[in-house]
């Protein structure tokens, strides 16, 4: 097991802009993390620099206390899982799990035991006389998870992309494999993703990557609800938060005709706040055909049907607003609802920081 450290953390390729800049990130020791990020914001450079793939320009690598920024891979003790299964496919499962074991000089007898106890884990017994080439998607990455944690000394597997190839079915009982792991091993994991969806289910923290740098980590919960920046709101969740143009004033915080209730106290604070916005999930706004205590009225624009809600688009005064609302509600375009904003549920930002207010 190990305790994970980037501190001041920067990298370049060549003379070309830096893919990653000042990161300082602590993925602590057994636990499930996630490195979640759109395309090209650094997570794959970020997990090569923690396996020994890449050494930094700038910035450490510590495991467990100790810098190995200068160690190759082999040295860390780290296994890396990489998007594409990545095996010997003129071999059968065994030997391709045996590989590393046999390398190592073990006796053999203690890699047969090591091959089996790994195969059950994996789900992989069936197979072992299997040869690799002849394994479908899902099957040949689960010979490399299997690959990556065959070892006694590995102490920490970085996912990078690893369920990206394999079909939607088969990725959820992947997925699944790979959380039971974890609960049975207890080796630390980072998993790196561009789906929210896969980071928030397999991840007890999850980190938020963009343009090279750390936005956020935080369990799934504090970034759904309390992201700290605009760009966490609307890259997780489906549909993502509601960002508004508001106003303060001395009975609260406005998005034109509607008026969130803050005390004196918050509202001074925001006064003269440049470029204030404000952040609501389309689930947590509230909606009626009749009127509500702190409300105003919105125009519907549109209606689409996900199978198990309904998505509103509504207009309030001049701001788009998403409302997740029951399936069984009857709301179509050209109706008109009435909106609240639950203050519990409001998150307020400046110049792209989320503001810290007492309700």
């Amino acid at each position: 097991m190990a305790r994970i450290e980037l501190s001041g953390v920067s990298h370049r390729y060549g003379n070309d802009e830096w893919a990653v800049r000042n990161v300082n990130v602590i993925w602590e020791d057994g636990v499930a993390s996630a490195l979640l990020g759109p395309s090209g914001s650094g997570k794959t450079t970020v997990l090569d620099i923690i396996s020994g793939l890449l050494r930094p320009t700038e910035g450490r690598v510590l495991v467990d206390g100790r810098d190995v920024t200068g160690m190759n891979a082999r040295e860390r003790n780290v296994a890396q899982v990489f998007q594409f299964p990545v095996m010997y496919e003129t071999l059968n499962v065994f030997d391709n799990l045996a590989f590393p074991l046999r390398n190592q000089k073990m006796p053999e007898a203690e890699v047969r035991q090591r091959v089996e106890a790994t195969a059950e884990m994996m789900g992989l017994t069936g197979l072992l006389r299997q040869n690799a080439h002849k394994l479908g998607a899902a099957e040949q990455q689960r010979v490399s998870l299997a690959r990556g944690i065959v070892r006694k000394d590995i102490s920490a597997v970085l996912l990078d992309e690893p369920l990206t190839v394999i079909d939607p079915q088969a990725k959820w009982h992947l997925r699944r494999q790979l959380k039971a792991l974890h609960e049975r091993t207890g080796i630390t994991m980072i998993y790196v993703t561009h789906d929210q969806h896969e980071a928030l289910t397999f991840a007890d923290r999850v980190t938020v990557m963009n343009l090279g740098s750390v936005v956020q980590t935080g369990t799934p919960t504090e970034l759904h609800d309390r992201p700290h920046r605009p760009f966490i709101g609307y890259f997780i969740g489906t549909p993502g938060m509601n960002l508004l143009d508001a106003q303060a004033g001395e009975s609260g915080v406005s998005v034109g005709p509607l008026t969130v209730p803050y005390g004196a106290d918050v509202t001074k604070r925001l006064t003269g706040r440049d470029a204030l916005q404000l952040g609501i999930r389309p689930e947590y706004v509230e909606a009626s055909p009749q009127p509500l205590d702190s409300g105003a009225e919105a125009s519907v624009e549109d209606v689409d049907t996900t199978g198990h809600s309904l998505i509103v688009h509504a207009r309030l005064g001049e701001e788009a607003l998403k409302v997740t609302m029951d399936e069984a509600a009857s709301v179509v375009r050209g109706d008109t609802l009435w909106i609240r904003f639950p203050v519990e549920h409001v998150n307020l930002y400046s110049e792209g920081e989320r503001i810290e207010v007492d309700a």
